[in-house]
């Protein structure tokens, strides 16, 4: 496998793995059992935590090893900020672009009985959701913001649901808030509903930030 293959590979490995939290926030990583872990050389795994620390997903602290970036008030508001702007205005500018089907099957699955698979798998949804509403916008520069978010976002949405019960099963209703008023072509009442859910998960991840205080 050519080195920038291989340096990609460890990328979206470690990444993965901060963003489903199998790494938690705060946690401590060490660079050769990183490297045991995920089969790769020191030299991938170097670049990869460097593009990480850029990303700020980790800190590499010299002699000491990697940590994981922990939570914070600050960053809590300024990503939801971010949200709060770009998700909304997508719903109102761009809404009418997101095919009625796609948004169709996405309602049947969200309805669909039972429980769903942990981890990352388990939001796909919910990303799916978000991101299909972001994706609207044709601003490749807002979009970039968007993306420099997108993993912390994952983070707080994984760690709520599994620290907050019943917070999956609100966000499935709120969910299908937006998609019903979304079909409906009502763009006011789609981004309406968007701003009290994400108003509820930044109260989510509060609670989490203040019951772990500490840990995360």
């Amino acid at each position: 496998m050519k080195r920038e293959s291989l340096k990609i590979q460890a990328y979206n490995i470690i990444k993965r793995k901060i963003a489903t939290c199998e790494y938690e926030p705060n946690a401590l990583l060490n660079e050769d059992l990183l490297g045991a872990e995920i089969q790769a050389s020191r030299t991938p795994v170097r670049d990869a935590l460097g593009r990480l620390e850029q990303e700020g997903l980790v800190t590499i602290m010299p002699k000491k090893g990697i940590k994981v970036s922990g939570l914070s008030v600050s960053d809590i508001n300024m990503i939801f900020e971010v949200r709060m702007l770009l998700e909304p205005y997508a719903l109102r500018s761009y809404g009418h672009t997101m095919p009625a089907e796609a948004l169709t099957a996405l309602r049947g699955e969200i309805l669909i009985p039972g429980e769903r698979p942990g981890g990352e798998d388990g939001y796909e949804l919910d990303d799916r959701l978000h991101r299909m509403i972001v994706e609207t916008i044709p601003n490749k520069f807002l979009l970039h913001t968007y993306e420099l978010i997108h993993t912390q976002n994952l983070r707080y949405r994984i760690m709520t649901g599994q620290e907050r019960a019943g917070r999956r099963a609100e966000t499935d209703r709120e969910h299908l808030e937006i998609i019903d008023a979304c079909l409906n072509l009502d763009w006011e009442a789609a981004a309406d509903s968007l701003i009290l859910h994400l108003a509820a998960s930044k109260n989510a991840t509060f609670d989490l930030l203040f019951t772990y205080q500490g840990k995360f």
